[in-house]
């Protein structure tokens, strides 16, 4: 072959391969989508627009949760030039080993920690952006902003969070915090430093509280620096906030309950009968729910409030398990009268020999025997409904007894968890057979073993929500919707789980009964709850003092100062609250602290002022956490 035949030979390879390329980059840009996609993919950024959550409103319209705007001081190392320490650090309000030990911790601390492995990681990429400062306020990034032009690297960027106009219903509401490692692995809505509710209705609801977020897509070089909206912007889409949230709670009426138990350990519960919302869920001590919010908030009170030996973090009426007392002989009269044992128009004597109580006339009826709380009468109801002679052995009789005993109690909602919209709810206590045979042993026990629970103590633990949900359920002559706090998400009304009536296994013809010795407790001489009364108002209670113990040295048993615990309902007919107040502590009776807090929260809601001063300044003036 001659020097010219190799030489077009060598021009024709050239040429196809280089025809070869152009046809494969024509195929990838043009024809090909997928590459076309992934090259888009090398040189757009995506970055996610975090809605503000949800707002919430009380009952009355008025805004208990709102979101209030924030700044975070955002840094790119690659960009800062010739950095100011000095300078930097007098704009901002720091010192010089400051700004040094937060530029340390930000490369080797905070963005390496690996929660869930547990060991440093070095994941810090100079190029990407960082928060250098969080939680700037409005008026702080009003003084810093005007001059960040002169720390190039720095810019300011929006964010908020939540701020609560009134300093109450901590526990309801609930407090969010950043995301950990196990929360992003669990749910990919989640990155970096978004904020997540971690108790009360934030908790409960977060999947709704978050909103949606948007997406902008942004061009940027390999250093990634901002070239421009990816395609015009044609793929970004806009952070969508969750529609409002409507709680059943009267804010006001909460405000005024966390009032009345200042200085007092204990709580009230109240409950709108007819729709199982939720008026007021007060715990004391509490603490103002602004003093959670924020990661600085957080780091500096959260130590303190939940080392505080009187528990501000903890929610009484969800968690706290007491013996209910005479409160409970309410469902004992109704239970022994649908089982046929006794007739509303029985009675009993007051036979202190079988069982202490105070002085009051025997009971002829149902309805004296609610209005005296005679111990010796519930005594007598309560053994004739587990010891039926059923059979003949009274060990395998108080067996078969108390098994339909507590599934009577289990249609009341008692003994069982109900099913509210916030986590951490307690189910109580309603000693059945197996209880029984657990902790005495199989036919090892019957009823003058277990005769504590007719009146109230031994093995029974109820919530203070069970039992205003017990008011609630008399309230409506047998019936009962699940106590909740979220009335309507935006104007869908309530949830259908919150829609349902629960029917006890007590017929409404029973009722009656139980209603007629509540009002007369309050409002009949030698009624135990007298301090209960307001003017003008038919209000149907019953009380309850529960004996306190604490365990000592030895495994002693130590006396401490009684429990005050009231449940009521007012107006007598077509109810509009029904309630629970309980207060530790208190060395007084049911009537004697519980009753009439309960009437003024009564008072206050129904009539939205409370004319009796003296009884609401005894009750405020009241210190009774000095029981311990």
């Amino acid at each position: 072959m001659t020097f010219d035949s190799r030489k077009y030979v060598i021009i024709t390879l050239f040429l196809l391969i280089g025809g070869l390329y152009i046809a494969k980059l024509f195929y990838m840009q043009v024809v090909d989508d997928e590459w076309r996609l992934r090259a888009a993919q090398l040189a757009e950024k995506r970055r996610l627009i975090k809605p503000p959550r949800a707002v919430v409103f009380d009952r009355n319209g008025k805004k208990v949760v709102q979101n209030k705007t924030y700044y975070n001081l955002m840094m790119v190392e690659d960009n800062i030039v010739d950095l100011d320490t000095s300078a930097f650090a007098n704009l901002i309000g720091w010192t010089r080993e400051e700004v040094r030990e937060r530029f340390y911790r930000l490369k080797y601390v905070d963005s390496s920690w690996n929660r869930q492995r547990q060991e440093m990681e070095p994941n810090y990429r100079s190029y990407k952006p960082y928060a250098f400062i969080t939680e700037v306020t409005v008026d702080e990034m009003a003084k810093i902003a005007p001059k960040l032009e002169n720390f190039p690297g720095f810019y300011e960027e929006v964010s908020s969070m939540r701020h609560y106009p009134y300093e109450n219903a901590a526990n309801i509401l609930g407090y969010l915090s950043v995301v950990y490692r196990e929360d992003i692995d669990r749910d990919p809505y989640y990155s970096g430093q978004d904020m997540i509710g971690r108790a009360g209705i934030e908790s409960y609801y977060e999947d709704h509280f978050r909103g949606i977020k948007g997406v902008k897509y942004v061009v940027t070089t390999a250093r990634s620096k901002d070239i421009g909206a990816f395609e015009g912007g044609k793929y970004d889409t806009t952070a969508v906030q969750a529609d409002p949230i409507h709680l059943g709670l009267d804010i006001e009426l909460q405000a005024y309950g966390e009032k009345l138990l200042k200085g007092k350990k204990g709580c009230i519960v109240a409950i709108e009968p007819t729709t199982g919302e939720i008026l007021a869920l007060v715990s004391s001590p509490t603490y103002d729910p602004n003093l959670m919010v924020g990661t600085k908030n957080i780091r500096k009170n959260y130590g303190s409030l939940k080392n505080d030996p009187n528990l501000p973090l903890f929610p009484r009426p969800l968690q706290s398990q007491y013996m209910p007392g005479s409160t409970f002989k309410t469902v004992q009269a109704l239970v022994g009268m649908q089982e046929g044992v006794i007739t509303p128009e029985s009675g009993f004597p007051c036979n202190k020999s079988v069982v202490g109580c105070h002085n009051h006339p025997n009971s002829q009826n149902v309805s004296q025997a609610v209005q005296f709380s005679c111990n010796p009468y519930f005594y007598a109801v309560t053994r004739r409904i587990v010891q039926q002679n059923k059979d003949r052995s009274s060990f395998k009789d108080s067996r078969i007894g108390l098994d339909r005993w507590a599934k009577y109690m289990h249609s009341f909602g008692l003994g069982k968890r109900l099913d509210i919209d916030i986590t951490g709810v307690a189910s109580g206590n309603i000693p059945d057979p197996d209880y029984y045979d657990a902790k005495h042993g199989y036919l090892k026990w019957k009823f003058s073993t277990i005769r504590s629970i007719s009146i109230g103590q031994g093995e029974v633990q109820l919530t203070p929500l069970q039992l205003a949900n017990l008011a609630a359920i008399i309230a409506n002559r047998g019936w009962y919707i699940t106590p909740h706090f979220v009335k309507s998400i935006g104007n869908k009304g309530p949830i259908d789980t919150y829609r349902v009536k629960h029917q006890t296994m007590v017929d409404e013809k029973y009722f009656p009964y139980v209603v007629e010795g509540m009002r007369r407790c309050i409002h009949e001489p030698g009624g135990t709850a007298r301090l209960a009364r307001v003017p003008g108002i038919t209000m149907c209670g019953k009380t309850g003092t529960v004996e306190n113990f604490k365990y000592g040295k030895g495994n002693t048993l130590i006396k401490k100062p009684n429990h005050s615990v009231f449940i009521a309902f007012a107006p007598m007919e077509n109810p509009k609250i029904a309630i629970c107040t309980f207060i530790e502590n208190s060395g007084g009776g049911g009537g004697t602290w519980a009753a009439p807090t309960a009437s003024l929260m009564i008072e206050m809601y129904l009539n939205r002022e409370v004319k009796d001063k003296a009884k609401e300044k005894r009750i405020l003036d009241a210190e009774l956490s000095i029981w311990l």
